[in-house]
């Protein structure tokens, strides 16, 4: 579940939420497998991604370089996936209410199809990128330009006796090239029920996906003994010819000039324990869309967000028996809506909160359990959080919490054909105590943040 939305231009905020909303599982491919000549449950918890293991870490920081599997499918960069799910809503929609070619409820969907391409060209230079396939109602064509995270140069100097990353990343959704799971790109749930199928709260922080594929990053990172990680740069918005040949609406608007991203955080291992803490920083003058495909304007206005935002976590990873991982994110993040105040010259200032965490056991990286919390927060906010929101009362209030179950029985080092078949299914529930901003008539139409509790089975296959 991604909760999303903002002020756009003319583009209701409900339809905002579903188009930044998507099932997002990926990162961990077999061919890093064959490249490595490791086992899956080397770099990820549950023996399937994205959560990552100290050792999975290195291996994105070292930009997807590392070596030594054998023969010819160690080079050999393609993986396919696939996730399917069956959705269940405590409410379902009305007649019709439901998606195209859906049902009012429990139904069955092909969420996405997906291509990687990953592993190191060389020494220094790797990355992946994803290609996903989507029809579901959404706002993509049929196939776009997903999670992709290219590292065109990264090498290790000695410095006090101590390794020293240096490397450089050119991506396309903030966080996406971040190694810890506490962020957004990658952060828990990690599989969401589909956007079209499940409703979304409204409100969600600019970090959490609102530049997700229709943005390029450029920046540069520093790891030292494997404890300080520092990353610097800025994003920018790709022309509408760009946008429209990689398959990403620019729904939340263009960057204006570029937009400054900061990262640190400090890691400790200790034994078969792992902990960060860390803190990030994002700004960026945002011109709204027009509500047409790929275009935007700043003719009324332009619209300033800025993130800051705390995380940690802690990971139990013993000799694989039990696993236990915490983690958790607070972002606090400052709006100044301008756009469609431009003739005035009126600025209105509001500010949001969310907080995400979740704690997970895994049982030989085959049976997994989590429970997550979502929570978000704060001052009545007409500007975008109205009835075009689904907020009754200008609130962006919405509190959440997901429990998940899973097992996997293809993808451990001793699985039959591995690292080849992987296979993840798993039982998720959300629960809403709050929804756009009430738990009780929320959107002054008699719904009530319960209706939107969703029991999702999924398949999640990977090859």
């Amino acid at each position: 579940m991604r909760m999303s939305g903002y002020r756009v231009g003319i583009l209701p905020l409900s339809l905002v939420a579903a188009m930044a909303i998507a099932v997002k599982p990926a990162e961990a491919i077999p061919a890093f497998a064959q490249q490595t000549g490791q086992p899956c449950t080397a770099c990820h918890v549950g023996a399937y991604g994205p959560q990552l293991t100290p050792t999975g870490r290195a291996f994105k920081i070292g930009g997807y370089t590392q070596g030594g599997g054998d023969g010819w499918t160690a080079s050999m960069p393609l993986s396919v996936m696939a996730v399917t799910s069956l959705t269940h809503l405590n409410t379902g929609y009305p007649t019709g209410g439901a998606p195209q070619d859906f049902g009012t409820n429990n139904n069955p969907s092909i969420d996405q199809a997906n291509v990687f391409i990953g592993g190191g060209l060389s020494d220094h230079t790797g990355g992946l990128m994803q290609i996903t396939w989507q029809n579901i109602g959404t706002s993509y064509d049929n196939f776009h330009l997903d999670n992709t995270d290219l590292r065109p140069y990264v090498t290790t100097f000695s410095v006090g006796g101590k390794d020293l990353v240096v490397g450089t990343t050119l991506n396309n959704t903030p966080t996406v090239q971040d190694p810890y799971n506490t962020t957004f790109a990658w952060g828990y749930p990690y599989v969401s029920p589909n956007s079209n199928l499940a409703p979304a709260p409204a409100a969600n922080v600019m970090l959490a996906g609102a530049l997700a594929g229709n943005s390029i990053g450029y920046t540069a990172y520093a790891q030292y003994d494997g404890k300080l990680y520092l990353e610097a740069g800025a994003y920018s918005t790709p022309g509408r010819w760009t946008l429209a040949r990689l398959g990403n609406p620019d729904s939340f608007g263009s960057i204006s000039g570029a937009a400054p991203y900061l990262r640190g955080a400090y890691e400790w291992q200790w034994g078969t324990n792992a902990a960060h803490v860390g803190a990030m920083f994002m700004q960026a003058d945002i011109n709204p869309s027009t509500g047409l495909a790929y275009q935007t304007s700043s003719a009324t206005g332009r619209n300033r967000y800025a993130d800051y935002a705390a995380d940690a976590a802690y990971q139990f990873l013993g000799d694989g028996t039990h696993i236990v991982t915490v983690q958790g994110i607070y972002t606090y993040e400052t709006q100044n809506i301008a756009a469609g105040n431009a003739m005035s010259g009126v600025t209105s200032k509001y500010t949001l909160n969310q907080i995400r965490a979740n704690t997970s056991y895994w049982y030989k990286n085959t049976y997994g359990a989590t429970l997550g919390w979502q929570k978000t927060w704060g001052p009545v906010n007409p500007d975008l959080y109205g009835a075009a929101g689904g907020s009754a009362n200008n609130r962006p209030d919405s509190n959440a919490f997901i429990a998940e179950a899973d097992w996997v029985p293809f993808g451990k080092d001793d699985s039959r054909w591995a690292p080849f078949a992987n296979l993840k299914l798993g039982v998720q529930y959300t629960a809403y105590t709050q929804f756009n901003g009430g738990n009780k008539n929320y959107d002054g139409n008699g719904h009530n943040a319960s209706d939107n509790n969703t029991l999702m089975l999924f398949a999640w296959m990977i090859f």
